[in-house]
């Protein structure tokens, strides 16, 4: 079954205010804001979601204070997500 108006939800990306539809992992709320980095490297180049399943771990960032992979990470109303 297709929902063809889903519900959606809001989480903060970097403390903003972002509405994003229900049922989408971290990874795919970044790429709504139009900048899906996720974290620095230590060489300061801006990482983002690679392999899209948790190998890679390009996609770590803090979730509600706590270190998590964006592309395994569902969103949930009110979620805090922080680039790290």
């Amino acid at each position: 079954m297709i929902l063809k108006n889903p519900p959606f939800i809001t989480l903060f990306i970097d403390s903003k205010l972002i509405t994003v539809p229900a049922g989408i992992t971290v990874a795919t709320a970044l790429a709504y804001t139009g900048d899906e980095h996720c974290r620095m490297s230590v060489s300061q180049q801006l990482r983002v979601p690679f392999c899209g399943m948790g190998i890679c771990q390009e996609c770590r960032l803090m979730i509600n204070g706590r270190r998590h992979l964006a592309c395994q990470t569902m969103c949930e109303m009110g979620m805090k997500v922080e680039r790290i």
